[in-house]
């Protein structure tokens, strides 16, 4: 199982300037490459490398650099490629979807460049890397992480690791506060997964994030204010426009990704420890997009797309996968219709977005609770299936 972690450079202020440059040249590379590549009909990464390798070793780039400039473009062309073949930039002839076909992909100047061993090594004693740069191999840059990130790093580091620069600014002291980091992927190896004796059903919602089948109810009434006093101020600094706004806003950019994140680990650490400790499942609903085939008033297409639900799954998948808890994904139809007491279905038994009345029972609960029963209902059923031979019997 591979898992990222991140570091934090604290470069000199040398170092810091040569490690922005590093990152502007090399994406202004990849955006020259990708025009090659666009002319020339998206080449294989071998043909595209006949026709680019030697001016980028012109420019200024390392012969491992080049090559990573140059298998990173192709990679964003087979993003894109898969992108529209699964629908994701709209139907064919939308206007999003041709936008993204006629024009040749570019890199920002701050994008990620990936480093492999050859050209970047990691000192985990000194909390030190050394890192090929355009302006030469600079060693002695010390990073900053926590215990935990650190023996992950020297235990399980393998592969490249990722230079990003966020919201770089260049002040002129001793140490520069420019926010490089380095993202490493780690691979470490899964648990060993267990027969479970039963399922926790998971619905994810907007009002509350996670509803378990065991009880659990994770609100989301702090998320959604939090996200809509950051919506408010954004619009407020906008229409400001002064320097002090501009700088204000830049600081803020990510403060609503990273609250959200950080809920987001809290509430699939609870599932993921509740469903090992009692020996269970996990089911959680498949919804690939929902946010295309939901229709909804304009007011509310701002909570719809700031729901974070693909990010949460992804939590719990990998948390999951290291715990050793077995966990799949069942199709959501009717889930908020269907009574978890008698079965019958019917679009009336959702009565509001809390109450759910069961018209042929008269059951009354949560509609929450009695979609995550169903949710875990079906996770016991497709388990099941999956484990029962689908071989002929002799005759």
């Amino acid at each position: 199982m591979k898992i990222v972690t991140q570091v934090k450079l604290l470069p000199e202020a040398g170092q810091a300037a040569a490690l922005g440059a590093t990152l502007r040249t090399v994406n202004e590379a990849a955006c020259w490459v990708s025009g090659v590549a666009f002319e020339s009909g998206v080449p294989r990464e071998y043909e595209l490398r006949k026709h680019t390798y030697a001016e980028l070793k012109a420019r200024g780039l390392g012969a491992q650099a080049a090559q990573h400039v140059i298998k990173k473009t192709r990679d964003a062309y087979t993003t894109l490629k898969a992108n529209i073949r699964a629908g994701n930039l709209g139907k064919p002839g939308s206007k999003r979807r041709d936008k993204a076909r006629s024009k040749p992909i570019t890199f920002r100047p701050q994008a990620a460049q990936p480093f492999d061993d050859r050209c970047l090594s990691w000192q985990y004693d000194a909390k030190t890397v050394s890192i090929w740069t355009t302006a030469g191999r600079l060693r002695g840059v010390r990073f900053l992480c926590s215990p935990d990130a650190l023996k992950m790093l020297r235990e399980h580091r393998k592969g490249e690791s990722d230079l990003i620069e966020r919201d770089g600014v260049f002040y002129q002291i001793a140490v520069c506060d420019i926010p490089f980091y380095l993202i490493a992927v780690c691979d470490i190896p899964e648990a060993e997964q267990y027969e479970p004796s039963g399922f926790i059903g998971v619905d994810l919602g907007i009002t509350n994030i996670a509803t378990t089948s065991t009880g659990y109810r994770a609100a989301g009434r702090g998320l959604n204010r939090h996200r809509k006093r950051q919506l408010d101020l954004r619009k407020k600094l906008q229409a400001k426009g002064t320097k002090s706004a501009k700088r204000l806003l830049k600081k803020r950019s990510r403060k609503e990704a990273r609250h959200s994140a950080n809920t987001n680990h809290i509430v699939s650490k609870t599932i993921v420890t509740t469903a090992e400790r009692t020996g269970s499942g996990i089911a959680l609903e498949d919804l690939t997009g929902i946010r295309s085939r939901v229709r909804l008033r304009k007011d509310q297409r701002t909570p719809l797309h700031s729901w974070s639900f693909h990010q949460l799954g992804q939590y719990i998948e990998y948390k999951a996968k290291r715990a050793g808890v077995p966990l799949i994904y069942v199709d959501p139809a009717y889930t908020s219709q269907q009574c978890s007491e008698c079965g019958h279905i019917d679009r009336r038994n959702r009565q509001s977005q809390s109450t759910f009345a069961c018209r042929s029972c008269g059951a009354l609960m949560h509609a929450d609770d009695n979609a995550s029963h169903n949710i875990g209902r079906k996770g016991e059923t497709v388990w099941t299936a999956g484990r029962e031979s689908r071989v002929p019997a002799t005759p």
